[in-house]
């Protein structure tokens, strides 16, 4: 079971570090994070010694429900949230209060600061995400239950496609599987990409069809317990011309690489750095324009970040994707995408839908 209470005494050792009274946090999904309360509009004031929900009568029962150990204060009808918020905090007459410039409105920021003239308002940056970014079992569980409803989800629109499928047709199926197969829904709006329109790395469907192109791009991840998959393939619709296995083939080496080199202690920049090589030997560097990969867990893109400059050392319970990709506007794009833990003697990745090319023919 989730030991919320421990998460918060990780915070408070944070909060000292960081010399302020009491922190509050007003993200959403930092909250759920430190209470496991699922709604939002509610902000969380964690103190020295306790901790204090501050939200309204719409999420009263609920909040009983998952989170019975935290103290909780509803505004009532016709009272702001600020006004509520400024009594909570000044009740525990702080000197010092910490804020998360990372989602406080300066709207908040600054009305606040007009309420609470007797308490200074300090900024911190990322000190929940940081603690999110090492994954406890519990949410590696909930991970790998997201990847296998991914898999389930990707297998079921995968034999019902027809050529005369549009990418918004597909997309609606992603989501339809996706929640049938148990998912609380999908991590993000589904990439479908045909043909030229794949070198969009952020393609929107459209009423393009699947028959129309060579091939199509398929980015998609499922929530499960509100921890988050994401993966990319991509699915020939005809015969496998010369230039898309080339290319399959370069991205295909690179990301198998770049996984291999996922070990305690590698840095980000280093991993994306052996896939980078590979694609640029192969004389597309140019066409790799982001990143090799990303953080997830609640939120869909979380720290770390594999990519240059980033100098972070990866550790034993991070979950961060390798997708390389190259894209060429005219024609489409190549993008390969898994979920990968980092364990104490190297890696396990969390995603087993086939990608080697023969096994990407549709029919």
């Amino acid at each position: 079971m989730i030991s919320f209470a421990t998460r918060r005494e990780k915070l408070r050792t944070m909060i000292r570090r960081a010399q302020v009274d009491a922190i509050l946090v007003t993200d959403f999904t930092n909250v759920t994070y430190l209470t496991g309360f699922t709604g939002d509009d509610s902000y969380l004031l964690v103190t020295a010694d306790g901790a204090t929900m501050i939200s309204d009568m719409r999420y009263s029962t609920q909040l009983e429900e998952e989170c019975p150990d935290i103290e909780l204060v509803i505004r009532g009808p016709g009272e702001s949230m600020l006004s509520t918020l400024a009594g909570v905090i000044q009740i525990g007459r702080f000197d010092r209060l910490g804020v998360e410039a990372g989602s406080m409105s300066v709207t908040l920021w600054h009305s606040l600061a007009a309420e609470l003239t007797k308490t200074k308002l300090v900024t911190t940056d990322g000190l929940v995400e940081k603690l999110r970014i090492v994954k406890d079992k519990d949410e590696i569980d909930a991970t790998r239950l997201a990847c296998r409803l991914g898999r389930r989800t990707f297998e079921a629109v995968r034999a019902l496609l027809k050529p005369e499928m549009t990418e918004l047709d597909i997309a609606a199926e992603f989501e339809y599987h996706a929640r049938r197969f148990g998912a609380q829904g999908l991590s993000f709006k589904p990439i479908i990409a045909v043909g030229p329109r794949s070198s969009l790395p952020h393609a929107r469907p459209s009423t393009g069809k699947l028959g129309d192109g060579e091939f199509a791009l398929f980015d998609w991840g499922v929530v499960a317990d509100l921890y988050m998959s994401d993966l990319t393939r991509i699915l020939v619709t005809g015969r496998i011309s010369p230039k898309l296995k080339k290319l399959y083939g370069v991205v295909l080496r690179a990301q198998l690489a770049a996984i291999e080199a996922i070990r305690p202690g590698a840095t980000c920049e280093e991993v994306d750095a052996v896939a980078r090589k590979i694609i640029t030997k192969a004389g597309y560097g140019e066409a790799f324009g982001h990143g090799l990969g990303h953080g997830l867990g609640l939120a869909i893109h979380e720290a770390p970040r594999l990519a240059r400059n980033q100098k972070m050392k990866l550790r034993p319970g991070m979950i961060v994707t390798v997708e390389p990709g190259v894209y060429f506007p005219g024609w489409g794009g190549v993008r390969i995408e898994d979920d990968v833990l980092v364990t104490r003697d190297g890696h396990e990745v969390l995603t087993d839908v086939p990608k080697e090319l023969d096994d990407c023919l549709v029919g």
